[in-house]
């Protein structure tokens, strides 16, 4: 936060000048607490510019951004963008009063009046025009889930938040003069001051990323890792040989790590895959690692693939690498839709990096999933290269979120990618992986960043919906195919921490179909919003936000391009993967 800088009346109209707590004296314009009061007391003084640029930004933090978002969420929000706005407004108000070459002039009751009433009007009309995008955005996305108490809280949750930011901006504001202060007792006082400021913001930026931070991801592993031990419901130790974790497997059972046995136990059966194709079938391979199989993430790797080798993964007609996310688990619909479309005669391999969940191994686990990516691509690679050129398996590679960043790190380009495998589908990419930005920043010239046109389309192609056709459609799409999935109201797709600053292209173009038309760029206001949509990308239902299931049939069918499936039966293996009720 910024601190108020200012000179004090020599005669304040309302009784004599106040102090603050820190030896500072009080900006002309505060409204501060009267002597006798106690109530008044714990409420921060504030300044008539500040209160105005916190009213505007608060109110414009109402408008719609990627994802449907509840009252408290949106208190949050909206006290983050009011305490950015306030110190914006102080800022301002200093550097114009430093070039008008005045000191501050204390406003008058009518001016705070006036405050008071505009803030009354412009707030209930944002909290209504709210509201309104809100119910837009459930529209469009089939939501229907309203709680009427959240939104009453959203402007109590918002004044609490601002309330606590303003007090943390006023703390670090008295360390920053009394730093001055001490250190004013051996320099200069010019020097003294922006040493002190230093000193300050490093302090703060290493309590917050070492301690405050450090501590919540370590807190966040540790009971993550308690979770991790367990079974999830329902599902059981394979009795088949094709398994990690089953009998003959060079993984124990109790070190896969929670996700790991979910997807080792699931999958759909020879049977299953029979009944639905109407044509013998095989049992899928499946092989996997956690984090408790081996110490680093080479070794995991070297273990999964030797257990994949064991279990004849080499021998199958297609062989899927799959990289995590978080903390290891694997979208069923994304191996599911690849052995049905296989017949079964696939096998798919893949490993844990993590404890955290996928939103937070995002945020914090990036090098981790570079890790996995690379070292377990590399280790099927190194195997696979040896084998006899007519007995190779065709060879995949797929990832979802930060699965996409990690698969993505074993290859340096599309020709890389062409080069070494036989297709290749990432769903949800996040903005910053290497190869995605590349392939969207240097897209033909018209086309929109949420379905870019890369070199032609002659290997890689993105889209939000598979079945609609995928672009540039009637271009050849020969060889390898490399393909994304990206819903264009996906914020792990769309999150940057240059939202900030400024406005992205998905934003200045055309909308996509799930996306409101009145959704603008605001400094800082839209970074937050579309970080507060970030925990929620999955909890929206299929084919919007972050969540690709039933997309996943056609994406397959697309990169694998397998033979005898009719537009029937692709819609019935869509409702095979992802029930609709």
């Amino acid at each position: 936060m910024a601190h108020d800088t200012s000179v004090p009346p020599p005669s304040p109209p309302n009784g004599p000048p106040s102090h603050d707590g820190g030896g500072g004296r009080e900006e002309a314009g505060h409204v501060g607490p009267s002597p006798g009061s106690r109530w008044r007391r714990l409420l921060p003084r504030l300044t008539l510019p500040g209160c105005w640029t916190a009213l505007v930004l608060a109110c414009l933090s109402f408008t719609p951004s990627l994802l449907p978002r509840g009252g408290v969420l949106q208190g949050l929000i909206c006290g983050i963008s009011a305490a950015i706005g306030y110190g914006i407004g102080v800022v301002g108000a200093y550097v114009w009063r430093a070039f008008a070459d005045r000191d501050a002039r204390p406003p008058s009751r009518g001016s705070w009046r006036l405050l008071l009433i505009g803030a009354v009007i412009l707030f209930g009309l944002a909290f209504g025009f709210g509201q309104y995008w809100q119910h837009q955005i459930r529209g469009l996305m089939g939501v229907t889930d309203y709680n009427v108490l959240t939104a009453v809280a959203c402007p109590f949750v918002a004044a609490l938040v601002f309330w606590l930011l303003l007090l943390t901006g006023r703390g670090l504001r008295r360390l920053y003069h009394w730093a001055a202060r001490l250190l004013g007792r051996w320099i200069g006082p010019r020097a003294a001051r922006v040493v002190g400021w230093i000193v300050v913001v490093g302090l703060a930026w290493a309590v917050f990323s070492g301690v405050l931070l450090g501590g919540f991801v370590n807190a966040a592993n540790e009971a993550f890792s308690v979770r991790d031990t367990q079974t999830p419901e329902g599902v059981h130790q394979p009795t088949t040989a094709l398994r990690s974790g089953g009998p003959g497997s060079l993984v124990p059972w109790d070190t896969l790590g929670r996700q790991g046995r979910a997807f080792a136990a699931g999958g759909p059966t020879a049977a299953q895959i029979g009944a639905f194709t109407h044509r013998p079938a095989q049992e899928p391979v499946r092989a996997y690692a956690g984090l408790e199989t081996a110490d680093s993430t080479e070794a995991r790797a070297e273990r999964a693939v030797a257990d994949l080798e064991r279990a004849g993964g080499f021998t199958r007609k297609n062989l899927l690498v799959m990289t995590t996310t978080g903390s290891g688990w694997v979208d069923p619909a994304a191996v599911d839709s690849f052995e049905y479309l296989g017949d079964g005669d696939s096998a798919t391999v893949a490993m844990q990096y993590s404890y955290l969940p996928s939103w937070m191994s995002y945020l914090v686990d990036q090098s981790k999933a570079r890790a996995a990516g690379r070292d377990l691509f590399d280790a099927v690679y190194d195997v696979w290269s040896k084998l006899p050129q007519d007995r190779r398996p065709r060879l995949f590679v797929a990832g979802e979120s930060l699965g996409s960043f990690g698969g993505e790190t074993a290859f340096s380009g599309a020709h890389d990618l062409s080069n070494r495998t036989a297709g290749t589908l990432f769903a949800g990419p996040p903005n910053f992986n290497t190869l995605f930005r590349e392939f969207s920043d240097h897209r033909e010239p018209g086309s929109p960043e949420i379905e870019p046109v890369y070199k032609d389309g002659r290997t890689v192609r993105f889209t939000d919906d598979p079945t609609a056709g995928i672009p540039p459609t009637g271009r050849p799409w020969d060889g390898t195919r490399v393909l994304y999935l990206m819903h264009p109201s996906d914020p792990i797709v769309w999150w940057s921490p240059g939202l900030a600053l400024s406005e992205p292209a998905w934003i200045r173009e055309k909308p996509g179909t799930d996306v409101l038309g009145s959704m603008v760029w605001m400094p800082f206001v839209t970074f937050w919003q579309v970080t507060a949509d970030l925990p929620f990308s999955t909890g929206v239902p299929d084919g919007h936000g972050h969540t690709y299931k039933a997309a996943y049939v056609d994406g397959w069918n697309a990169v694998m391009r397998p033979t005898g499936f009719t537009a029937q039966d692709l819609d019935r293996l869509r409702e095979i993967i992802h029930p609709q009720g």
